[in-house]
């Protein structure tokens, strides 16, 4: 008689944990993201194990069976979208450059300082900068001038600046209408042309979900509008491969160059917590013409994102 107070409570913590899971994995399989707080819960899929495990526990020891069974498949759920989303397509062709990338969110300008030396170090090729305002923009350009002589940015002030550096010549685009800041360019690497767009949609917070998916949605138009060009879409997407907006512009045949090279679910969002908790917001998506041999994700002082470079070859299409 005592121990029935404590199953039932057991069966109600574990009914209550896998109701609130339930949903943000319903919304997955049905490939929608569904309403505040699904989007935002959405980020964190892969974590969502633990509630799981420990409402697995609580039936358990409330013996409450169904739930048992219910519990066992929600978490098979969750394993099974471990997995990366979609499928890789080899270029086929020989290799005709290399080049590396870097994007970064300098929350505000406030990471630019400590970006500089990142920037020198590493060397990257082509540099996209999110939230990068006008004291962000002139530093940088002002820094790198030389180095970096091609450039497009939005200047504007807060998280509303961007702008991408290149070694390569650049010819300007309209790039994508947001919010904040979005350039685009084509870049003329050793004589191929390589579309170049920065992201940065607005984050889906709770009273503006529709307008973070239709700004996706222009981004994936832009994927989209060409599939024959060698494509570069990089930036602070806002969005994990868990959310089907971004899913969307994967879908039009973008692969993930973090996927490439192993390394798809590690966090680069927030920067302080991402080695123990976080979500991989940060993506440089290729078009099948690239493979990538490396990724990695740079803590830089002053944001609350890490830096994302990768090493990429330019292959010729077979």
């Amino acid at each position: 008689m005592n121990r029935r107070p404590g199953r039932r409570l057991g069966a109600w913590c574990a009914g209550l944990l896998l109701a609130g899971v339930g949903v943000v994995v319903g919304c997955r399989i049905a490939d929608t993201d569904g309403v505040t707080p699904v989007p935002q819960l959405l980020a964190f899929l892969p974590w969502l194990l633990v509630p799981t495990g420990f409402a697995l526990l609580c039936a358990l020891l409330a013996r409450w069976w169904p739930g048992l069974v219910c519990g066992i498949a929600v978490l098979g759920l969750l394993a099974w979208y471990l997995e990366p989303y979609g499928k890789v397509t080899e270029p086929g062709g020989p290799p005709l450059a290399t080049l590396r990338v870097l994007t970064s969110n300098v929350e505000f300008g406030r990471g630019a300082p400590a970006l500089v030396p990142r920037i020198r170090g590493l060397r990257p090729d082509v540099v996209f900068v999110e939230e990068c305002e006008d004291t962000c923009r002139a530093a940088l350009e002002g820094d790198f001038g030389t180095a970096y002589p091609y450039r497009q940015a939005v200047r504007a002030a807060g998280s509303h600046g961007s702008l991408i550096l290149s070694r390569f010549p650049l010819r300007p685009t309209a790039g994508v209408r947001g919010t904040m800041g979005m350039p685009g360019a084509v870049a003329d690497v050793h004589g191929h042309a390589v579309r170049l767009q920065l992201a940065h949609p607005m984050p889906p917070l709770p009273q503006q979900i529709g307008l973070w998916h239709r700004e996706l949605g222009r981004l994936r138009a832009f994927a989209a509008a060409d599939t024959r060009t060698p494509t570069i879409l990089a930036g602070d997407f806002n969005a994990t491969e868990d959310h089907a907006a971004l899913r969307r512009i994967l879908d039009t045949g973008l692969t993930d160059a973090a996927r490439l090279a192993g390394d798809d679910r590690i966090a680069s969002w927030p920067a302080r917590t991402a080695s123990v908790i976080g979500a991989q917001i940060d993506h440089v998506l290729l078009s099948p013409d690239f493979t990538a041999t490396e990724a990695r994700f740079l803590r830089v002082a002053g944001t609350d994102h890490r830096a994302l470079v990768v090493d990429l070859t330019l292959h010729q299409r077979g």
